[in-house]
């Protein structure tokens, strides 16, 4: 199993740009599908975006679609998540997950579906 850690998050104004990265140890990086999701205060964690594990299909929830791009270079054992264009409602803490086996599309926002999570990176974004 992998274990992950985020890095990337700071601050930034409205209309900036951030990238986050997630990077794995293990050797076993590229079966994994890999996602990113954000939880901002009294909300709940929400899917931001995700990647299959080979890279050739990706997802994107409908409030980021246009500005964030995620990716993944698995002989460098990371996945990418570049934010642009962002707003104040991007605020949140960012974590990346990873889970294997299964359909790339089946129960993609589901936490529970993710074996493997990272501990999470603070964006902030101000007006």
């Amino acid at each position: 199993q992998v274990q992950l850690v985020e890095s990337g998050g700071g601050s930034v104004q409205a209309g900036g740009s951030l990238r986050l990265s997630c990077g794995a140890s293990g050797r076993t990086f590229s079966i994994y599908d890999m996602a990113w999701f954000r939880q901002a205060p009294g909300s709940e964690r929400e899917l931001v975006a995700a990647i299959r594990w080979s890279g050739s299909s990706t997802y994107y929830a409908d409030p980021v679609k246009g500005r964030f791009t995620i990716s993944r270079d698995n002989t460098e054992n990371t996945a990418l998540l570049q934010m642009n264009s962002l707003k104040p409602e991007d605020t949140a803490v960012y974590y990346c997950a990873a889970r294997s086996g299964g359909r790339f599309y089946f129960s993609i926002g589901s936490r529970s579906s993710y074996d493997v999570w990272g501990q999470g990176t603070q964006v902030t974004v101000s007006s």
